[in-house]
Formats: structure tokens, C-alpha cells, sequence
């Protein structure tokens, strides 16, 4: 039995995380006739990156949404590595305001890893995510993004134990030309390349029976 929403949201903290964790299930969901809309929450902007490096992030991730079937795209331009300076009520609120503007029966959002802005985007997802109102998303998942929540520390920090498992086989193909459509972030990356990414999602399907997976870890599963 495969359950598959009419609206979905993915919470990303940078251009590319999206298609890394979860491109698969993207294409498939979209394919299924299920509205997908990402925030991007931070990007590459000054002071640490020339305003030049996000515009070109932005198209790249346009042409790797088009290629999904994304409906509907917002960037926060929050600067990169400083999500954590953002006072907590306002992220919470721009992230909240985004899903319940979207109103989506599943959320996807970042695992809290070793980048300090998985983490705090993490958190402020989580608030957002709350199950006090009577539209609040009946699924949410967090997905695993390649590098950053396979650099923590086992048992000194949260570990991403996945119990949940989408088939990509059929999708492969275009997860990986939406990630080769983002050549400023993974062409000199090997812990984030195309390759690694397939050699993820063949491990996660060996785990399952099948060729391609991906992985998540369930936070909330009401149907």
C-alpha cells in the first residue's frame, strides 16, 4: 500500500539538500499528481559568499525543481551559517507560515547533523510542525543528506537511523540529472557527487529488496 499526499512541502536548508535527500521520492510523488513546494531557507550570500554564487544556486536548483515537477518554490535568502542568528520567533514563524500557507498532508525536513544550519532549521521545522491545529500535516519525516548527516559523531551526537523507505528505482535516473544540474556544489565534492549519492540509494534499496531507496526517519505518521 502506498499512501501518496495531494500537497507536500520540503523544508531545505541550502539549494541541493532537496534533491540529495529526497529527489526520488519527489519524482515519484510528482508523477503521482501530488503538488510539491520547497522553502529554501538559506543560501549562499554575503558576507561569506558574493551575491553572484546565489543567483547561480538558484538556477541551478530552478532547472533541478522543473526537472521533479515542483509546483512551487519560496527562497527565505537567509545567509548561510547564520540561520542559528535569525531570532528563533521569526524563523519559526517564516517556516510556519510557509506550510500552513501551503497546507500539506506531508512534510519533509533536515535531519539535525553536523551543519549548524540542518540543525537550528531542524528545530524551527519541528515548532512549525506541531500538531495543534486541525491542519497540521499528518506525515512527517526527516530525510538524510549526503556528507553532512554522515559526518556526526555516533553516540555522542543523534545518529540517522532510518525506518522509513521509498522505492526510487523507477526515478533514479532523473534524481540523478536534477543533482547534475547543481555543478557549483557537487562537481568537486566527492562526498556529495552523483556518484555518492547513487551508491547511497543502492545501499538504502539493498536494505529493502529493491535497487534504489531513499531513507527517512519518521517523526509522525497519522493516516
Amino acid at each position: 500500500m502506498t499512501f501518496i499526499p495531494k500537497k507536500m512541502v520540503v523544508i531545505s536548508p541550502h539549494p541541493d539538500d532537496e534533491t540529495l535527500g529526497a529527489g526520488g521520492l519527489m519524482s515519484r510523488f510528482a508523477k503521482e499528481g501530488t503538488e510539491i513546494s520547497i522553502l529554501e531557507v538559506s543560501g549562499h550570500l554575503p558576507p561569506l559568499y558574493d551575491p553572484k554564487v546565489f543567483d547561480l544556486t538558484q538556477r541551478e536548483s530552478e532547472k533541478a525543481f522543473n526537472l521533479m515537477g515542483v509546483k512551487r518554490t519560496k527562497f527565505l535568502k537567509i545567509p548561510a551559517t547564520m540561520v542559528h542568528l535569525t531570532p528563533v520567533s521569526d524563523l519559526n514563524a517564516m517556516i510556519s507560515g510557509f506550510i500552513k500557507e501551503v497546507n500539506p498532508e506531508m512534510v519533509l525536513i533536515p535531519f539535525p547533523d553536523r551543519h549548524i544550519d540542518h540543525r537550528t532549521i531542524f528545530d524551527a521545522s519541528l515548532v512549525a510542525c506541531r500538531p495543534n491545529y486541525d491542519e497540521s500535516p499528518r506525515i512527517v519525516l526527516a530525510y538524510e543528506t549526503l556528507s553532512e548527516t554522515h559526518w556526526n559523531a555516533p553516540g555522542i551526537e543523534p545518529s540517522f537511523t532510518p525506518d522509513f523507505f521509498v522505492d526510487i528505482g523507477e526515478f533514479i535516473e532523473l534524481k540523478k540529472e536534477a543533482l547534475n544540474c547543481y555543478k557549483s556544489q557537487i562537481d568537486n565534492a566527492p562526498s556529495r557527487s552523483v556518484d555518492a549519492s547513487l551508491a547511497l540509494s543502492r545501499f538504502r534499496g539493498s536494505q529493502n529488496g529493491c535497487i534504489h531507496a531513499e531513507a527517512f526517519k519518521v517523526i509522525r505518521i497519522v493516516i
